[in-house]
């Protein structure tokens, strides 16, 4: 593995074939291009990490020009459909329809062309399958990949790199991570030698900048002034220096420390309003201060649809207009010709009328809610500048060709489905990456807005830190195991199928991450063993047996922690009892307070947290209002007396609480308030008293070199226990993956997946072809017969319930529209459940849940249903419908595959039923 750092030198090209293709672009190549392109000259694979904007597409697409220049085939990658059929369009301009194919699953187009677009999950499958489309095959384009970082589609990209015949040269596209050298290091073993190219050079620099009080202020420090006070640095170094982090910008922390004074409270609890306020610009405002320094198109990022759809909506109401009558016509003209196929009706219900007046004035929303028209409306306005403002969800960060002058991040904490969360320096790296339009721009700009609850210095900090690690997600599947054990035997003698796909494991990213890992953990454990060793001499008394005197006193101490441990967990139970056994008007008492070191507190109301454990809201006697539990006492609480609770009113209010504190002020405790504490246990505590004994009367104890020698013991006993947990770590991380494997393979063996070689069966073979996360359940329905006797409606809605995910936290209840329907949903659920109880026998992670909150909608929509009707009440947007509805279209296609007879005409006719209308756009 040879690796290249770009720091933005020129370097000539001298191979004739890269001079003859950079004479077909625009611009001249960068030096880290022309590294790239020289790799894939010389018949090796490379791997390059470049910002985003940086120039990473030419070299794939120069991957592509050379296996035509040698008559050979190429793949194009790409990790989702949109960015697949995106690049189809641009690479059919290009090399012409004849030559340019598409392969999405759900779109088939001159797949036996010499380039070839599809996602990376259909060239796995191709792999799997020993398709012939892979004769000829020279070159793989693999974009965006460090998309195997993704807890949930990783694996594909390991699968495909590994699996590619050896003769074929891979060029890898990633974003820039801190372990790009780790990566490359893995695909040069595994593909038998990678380049690896790291550019930190963005081709436009990036200004940072921070929108508070209606004004932009840059985020780091100006450049110093040179000798004779001349400017030191340039615009373009001064952005270069931004892009790399620097000192934040005094100005805004003054700003802070002075707001900070705002509202403060004196000693004698007097409150002081004096200081700076700060404030978040209005959106409107954000955006005549873009328009008013040319810094427009931008983009917006709000982590939230509707937050996007309000954005739009807000400031067309305040009366933006970006767009002169020329830019009206021409937008009209690219609505008319991107929605003529869709249906009047339809249109209505996807809001096609303020969505139509809002790009009219130049502004647009682009999220996964939106149905593809719409959202390829916007990308084709925005790109010819005729959009100048979009407020878009972070899926627009991933690869679509979108690029803007400026990029604005209202907020930089996201919701990850539990709780926010801080955008990690990846994430930001990627958001921004959009900022500088190649060829258009001098610098792009990135704003990010005034936060209240994040301090500038963290959003300095963020701005500075660059890339994060990147981490395999890998991990064996169902159907990942029938189709490594379905390949040819081996060829060597005494070798097994089994022994091929744990090579194929063990040559995964995952695999050598865990290895690389343990190479370091094996080196401490001997250096430990070592010291270990040394310990060891020192662990010796005159005076008799030392390893059974010290024995004695460790087994004292494992007793009597083993003792604490089990009386915290009764004393812990006994104060949850009496927490449960208090009731309203009970008066407890509080350690800490403004009185002494105890107050009192009247019980107001009782619940249980989610876990169960009690809890009581009381009101104390400085007349506040708070939750306690089992961590707010030591021991168990008693009730020292009771008050009338005020009948009406609730501890929210202040006059409530008030009143409380009235009552609390007549009360005199009976008692402290602190029940008995638990005892130590009769047997224990003979016991250890009888070890005690043991110790006292051993020879070594009365060792005068005693206290010296316990010092070595001790530390002997922390490291042995410290290279223990080593060893244990040691042997999960090398055993994981191959060990989920062997277990796989013995499920599916005791389901008749596997035969004893084990090689695929029947039922294994139709395995192999369906790729799901719930792939074995939905085998298992169409090896007893669940599909069998439904209508095409049903079958389709059926089969959304293994596609289904809702996006609310909460279940919700499902109607099916059938009785037949509704029988099959619960024959699955109970396949669903043996499953996951073998899995559970197996040790092997659970097969998540079904969702049958999709089956009405598709039901509906495969019966003919126009939109409005076949969404119904449903809470599903447009784009989250033709989205689901594609997914489920996608699996039915599988199962018409897999089945045969009945069956699989139905999934015909269902496939045929759901791809229309807004879905088959």
């Amino acid at each position: 593995m040879s690796t290249s750092h770009d720091h933005g030198a020129d370097a000539p090209a001298d191979d004739r074939l890269l001079a003859t293709f950079a004479e077909q672009l625009d611009h001249p190549l960068d030096h880290f291009q022309i590294t790239a392109n020289t790799a894939l000259v010389e018949g090796r694979s490379v791997l390059v990490a470049a910002p985003t904007g940086a120039g990473k597409t030419v070299v794939g697409e120069f991957a592509l020009w050379l296996a035509l220049q040698h008559g050979r085939k190429a793949f194009y990658t790409t990790p989702i459909k949109a960015l697949s059929n995106q690049k189809y369009g641009d690479l059919k301009a290009v090399h012409g329809a004849q030559n340019v194919g598409l392969l999405t699953g759900d779109n088939v187009i001159n797949g036996e062309a010499p380039i070839v677009v599809m996602t990376t999950e259909v060239l796995r499958n191709m792999l799997y399958e020993s398709s012939s489309t892979l004769q000829g095959l020279s070159h793989v384009v693999l974009d965006e990949v460090h998309y195997l970082g993704d807890r949930s589609r990783g694996a594909v990209w390991e699968e495909v790199i590994v699996q590619l015949p050896p003769a074929v040269s891979v060029a890898a596209l990633s974003a820039t991570v801190s372990n790009a050298e780790e990566f490359g290091a893995w695909m040069a073993e595994v593909r038998g030698g990678c380049d690896v190219v790291i550019s930190e050079v963005r081709p436009v620099p990036l200004e940072h900048h921070y929108a508070i009080n209606e004004q932009l202020y840059p985020v780091f420090r100006k450049g110093s002034k040179g000798a004779g006070g001349k400017k030191a640095d340039s615009d373009d170094q001064a952005a270069a220096r931004q892009a790399r982090g620097g000192k934040p910008n005094p100005e805004i922390l003054m700003m802070e420390r002075r707001a900070g004074q705002r509202n403060r409270v004196t000693r004698k609890g007097r409150r002081v309003s004096s200081g700076q306020r700060l404030r978040y610009p209005r959106r409107s405002d954000l955006i005549r201060m873009l328009a008013d320094r040319r810094w427009l198109p931008a983009i917006t990022f709000i982590f939230s649809r509707q937050g996007c759809d309000d954005a739009v909506d807000q400031v067309i109401r305040s009366g933006v207009e970006l767009t002169t009558d020329k830019e009206r016509s021409k937008i009209r003209q690219v609505i008319d010709r991107r929605t003529t196929d869709l249906a009047p009706e339809d249109l209505e219900v996807l809001g096609y009328g303020p969505w139509a007046y809002a790009l009219e004035k130049g502004v647009a929303a682009h999220h996964a809610g939106m149905v593809p028209a719409f959202k390829e409306t916007v990308e084709e306005l925005f790109a010819a500048g005729l959009v100048k403002m979009v407020y878009a969800t972070e899926t627009l960060a991933l690869g679509i060709n979108m690029p803007a002058r400026t990029v604005v991040i209202e907020r930089l904490e996201k919701w990850n489905g539990q709780r926010h969360e801080l955008l990690t320096p990846g994430q930001f790296t990627q958001l921004t990456g959009r900022a500088g339009r190649r060829g258009k721009d001098k610098l792009g700009h990135a704003v990010v807005c005034y936060q209240r609850d994040v301090e500038f210095p963290v959003v300095a900090g963020l701005v500075g830190r660059r890339t994060e690690r990147l981490v395999s997600r890998f991990a064996p599947s169902y159907n990942m195991a029938v189709n490594l054990l379905r390949r040819p035997p081996p060829s060597a003698p005494g070798r097994t199928r089994v022994d091929d796909a744990v090579d194929l494991l063990e040559q995964s990213f995952a695999q050598f991450q865990a290895d690389a890992q343990s190479g370091g953990q094996g080196a401490e454990i001997q250096k430990n063993l070592q010291a270990l060793e040394g310990y060891a001499k020192h662990l010796h008394s005159d005076r008799g047996d030392f390893a059974e005197y010290w024995a004695i006193r460790k087994e004292i101490s494992r007793i009597e922690s083993s003792a604490a441990k089990n009386r915290r967990a009764r004393r812990s139970t006994a104060i949850e009892n009496a927490i449960d056994a208090l009731t309203p008007g009970d008066v407890i008492v509080l350690d800490g307070g403004r009185r002494g070191s105890t107050r009192l507190a009247a019980v107001v109301a009782l619940s249980n947290s989610k876990s169960g454990t009690p809890l009581a809201t009381v009101v104390t006697d400085d007349r506040r209002s708070s939750r306690v539990g089992p961590r707010e006492f030591d021991r168990p609480p008693v009730s020292v007396g009771r008050v009338r609770l005020p009948a009406d009113g609730g501890h929210r209010q202040p006059a409530f609480r008030k009143r409380v504190q009235r009552l609390l002020f007549d009360v005199t405790p009976a008692g402290d308030g602190r029940g008995e504490d638990v005892p130590v246990e009769d047997a224990t505590a003979r016991q250890v008293a009888e070890l005690r004994e043991r110790m006292k009367a051993h020879p070594v104890h009365s060792d005068p070199e005693l206290p010296e020698i316990a010092v070595w013991a001790r530390r002997h006993d922390e490291l042995e226990e410290t290279t223990n947990r080593l060893e244990r770590n040691l042997r999960r991380r090398t055993t994981t993956l191959v060990t989920r494997f062997n277990l796989i393979v013995e499920l599916l063996q005791e389901l008749d997946y596997l035969d004893d070689e084990p090689t695929p069966t029947g039922h294994g073979l139709r395995l192999a072809g369906l790729y799901s996360e719930t792939d074995l359940v939905l085998a298992e329905c169409l090896r007893w017969g669940v599909f069998d006797g439904l209508s095409a409606p049903e079958l389709a809605a059926l089969v959304s319930i293994f596609t289904f995910e809702s996006r609310s936290p909460e279940p919700q209840p499902a109607h099916i529209p059938t009785r037949l329907l509704d029988e099959r949903v619960d024959t699955v659920e109970t396949h669903l459940q043996r499953i996951v109880d073998l899995e559970t026998q197996f040790g092997l992670p659970a097969t998540r849940d079904l969702d049958a909150g999709l089956a009405a909608v598709v039901y509906r929509w495969a019966r003919g249903a126009d939109l409005d009707t076949a969404l119904g009440t449903a809470d599903l947007t447009p784009g989250d419908f033709v989205r689901s509805v594609k997914m489920v279209a996608d699996l039915v296609r599988q199962i018409r595959e897999a089945a045969d007879g009945d069956v699989a005409r139905t999934a015909a006719e269902a496939n045929r039923s759901l791809v229309r209308g807004v879905v088959a756009y």
